[in-house]
């Protein structure tokens, strides 16, 4: 395969968009719009067109038996579309269906029309649990231990598969303008007007803010091909639950409140009330190294605790 870059030279690159309704999809095409795309939009039902596209076309990606008008002259594939871990409960099969299946047979399409690279947003738990005792890097061996981590891990091996050339971004815990989960559930605590027992918690979590991952997308479009591979992506400075509270009721213009409680005692409190959040993910660390995608000169223009703290500002209450 040439080593020639996506991009054509004189020539904006043309990226179809998958999932960009959701909360990532939203701000790549926002972010790679600015950053002087052409954005074609693939929707699996008519909506409100989303703002900034080049074109917006109707089709279902599960069922890619003819994809050649919405992949026409596309230059690469940005597949963000999927089940999101937050669906617990949700059965092996459907994660498999549309996280693994639908992936590789809309990457297969791709293919036949001729894209030069298709960029799979996966996710730090195709490669871990919700806590890992070391650093993780690429060139470990994965160890998913749900169906949503399985199912990426799995489409991961299905790209490897069809001869194109692809790269799967393994996100950790993404942060920004209405994020979910658990990033809106530490920031509903720390709107929370009482002290936090939080101080003594030490486990150290990989955060990625919105903009770094569009830096990121940014760095593997334009970097020269074959990649063929994962990329962990996460802001490069771990931090700890205290921290990330810090910053967001810094960002709220306040204190930290935080005081000290022994980590078995919160932990055996936490168990007793029902947690607002996970209890695993606030006692074991999960941090990961993007080293990989530093060689191709990632640099990420925003600090973890900058973004937290712009977060907060930003969200309503």
């Amino acid at each position: 395969m040439s080593s020639a870059k996506v991009q054509r030279p004189g020539r904006k690159p043309l990226v179809a968009l998958t999932g960009a309704t959701g909360f990532i999809g939203r701000h790549l095409l926002q972010g790679l719009t600015a950053r002087g795309y052409r954005v074609r939009v693939l929707l699996r039902r008519p909506t409100a067109m989303p703002d900034s596209c080049a074109s917006v076309l109707i089709g279902d990606i599960a069922k890619p038996f003819n994809m050649s008008e919405a992949l026409a002259e596309v230059d690469a594939v940005i597949h963000s579309a999927g089940v999101p871990h937050a669906m617990t409960g949700l059965p092996e099969d459907d994660y498999r269906l549309f996280n693994t299946e639908a992936t590789v047979r809309f990457a297969k399409a791709a293919k036949r029309a001729r894209v030069k690279r298709f960029l799979f947003l996966s996710s730090i738990r195709a490669q871990s649990g919700p806590a890992a005792a070391g650093v993780l890097t690429e060139e470990q061996e994965p160890h998913p231990t749900d169906a949503y981590g399985r199912s990426k891990l799995d489409a991961e091996k299905g790209l490897a598969e069809t001869g194109l050339d692809w790269a799967a971004l393994r996100l950790a815990l993404v942060y920004g303008p209405g994020a979910g989960g658990n990033v809106a559930k530490l920031l509903k605590l720390a709107r929370a007007p009482y002290p936090l027992p939080l101080a003594g918690l030490k486990a150290r979590h990989s955060l990625l803010g919105l903009d770094n991952l569009v830096e990121a997308v940014d760095r593997i479009l334009t970097a020269p091909a074959p990649l063929n591979r994962p990329f962990i992506v996460a802001d490069p400075a771990p931090v700890t639950v205290a921290e990330i509270v810090r910053a967001l009721r810094q960002g709220l213009g306040r204190r930290a409140g935080l005081f000290y409680v022994p980590p078995p005692v919160l932990k055996a409190a936490l168990r007793a009330v029902g947690p607002p959040i996970e209890i695993a993910p606030l006692f074991g660390s999960l941090v990961a190294d993007p080293a990989a995608l530093r060689a191709l000169d990632w640099a990420p223009p925003v600090a973890t605790q900058h973004g937290l703290a712009a977060l907060a500002r930003q969200m309503p209450d």
